[in-house]
């Protein structure tokens, strides 16, 4: 992300966040960018700029409630110059090993740690966690973005294996339920709506969370959490996570920060933060869009504790507007 991205002419409905030479002076002095200038004791709510394994001995053991873990992916991928280069699958199995080993101390026993990969990937992460975590289940989410193949079938899909330190965990279930629309309602001998309910608007029912997630939107030039890192993760998705894994309060590392979604959603969240990130843009594009968090703590596709099917949410409010315009004509 280098400076060019100023001036760079982009479509005039396009909201990726960019930085200014005023967001640089504003945000730099907000960002940890050596270890001396961290206490033996664990401070929070920080972005620190730097190579995590630099920072390992200045973070307190055992007090992190939820580590979310975002490597490179097993492939060939540039991030705002630096490249990261596919390996050998026993190569980044060992690689992948060494990142959860060293993390391991500042866990607590009750913590869970989420770690995301692709198809190519998958079998490391398997591999490299289960000697050391417990492995509960691999959630697979659809992404809708992505190249077309000529010759295989399309990437459409993204996994993130949940696991945990011991048996004894924060699994938050009333937290995470997916509201989704009742296509084909049933009721009972007094014709009450059975496992559903009637609204003004629509028929819904709050379903439990699957491992299976159709219902995430990819950050994209329209949508105001948008940036240019390539892999960018959204709100939502990581509002999903927190909200089962973690109370208010509790701390979220996140080694592999990038442009600060895991730390602007725990912001949002009412937890702490702790996010790490080699890049110095990515961690300005991070500060910037946590103090813009402060005053706009929406996260898109989740309203009054609820996680919405996709592209329904705003359905219902349309359907509701207008409903209430009617009445106030009458």
């Amino acid at each position: 992300m280098d400076r060019k991205q100023e001036t760079k002419i982009r479509a005039p409905r396009n909201r990726t966040l960019t930085l200014t030479s005023d967001d640089r002076g504003q945000f730099l002095p907000l960002i940890i960018k050596s270890p001396a200038e961290l206490s033996g004791q664990l401070l929070t709510n920080v972005i620190i700029n730097g190579d995590y394994n630099d920072y390992l001995d200045k973070f307190a053991p055992a007090s992190i409630d939820m580590l979310f873990l975002d490597p490179p992916y097993n492939l060939s991928k540039s991030f705002n110059g630096k490249k990261f280069c596919r390996k050998d699958i026993c190569e980044y199995t060992s690689w992948l090993e060494q990142i959860i080993v060293s993390l391991l101390p500042l866990l607590k026993p009750t913590a869970t740690v989420y770690i995301c990969g692709d198809w190519f990937s998958s079998v490391s992460i398997f591999s490299a966690a289960s000697k050391h975590l417990r492995l509960r289940n691999r959630i697979t989410w659809e992404r809708e973005k992505g190249r077309g193949a000529k010759a295989n079938f399309k990437n459409a899909c993204e996994d993130i294996f949940f696991c945990t330190v011991g048996d004894n965990y924060t699994f938050n279930l009333d937290a995470v339920k997916h509201r989704r629309r009742v296509l084909a309602p049933y009721s009972d001998e007094q014709g009450r709506p059975k496992d559903w309910t009637q609204t003004a608007s629509s028929r819904f029912r709050d379903t439990h969370p699957s491992n299976l997630w159709t219902d995430i939107t990819i950050p994209f030039w329209s949508m105001p959490e948008n940036t240019d890192h390539p892999t960018q993760k959204s709100e939502k998705l990581l509002a999903k996570l927190i909200l089962a894994s973690t109370n208010p309060g509790d701390i979220v590392l996140d080694p592999f920060a990038g442009s600060g979604t895991t730390a602007v959603t725990a912001e949002k969240l009412d937890r702490r933060y702790i996010g790490v990130e080699i890049d110095t843009e990515y961690c300005l594009l991070a500060a910037k869009r946590i103090e813009m968090a402060k005053t706009a703590p929406s996260i898109q596709g989740f309203e009054d504790g609820v996680f919405w099917e996709r592209n329904t949410l705003a359905m219902q409010k349309a359907v509701s507007c207008k409903k209430q315009k009617s009445l106030d004509t009458k």
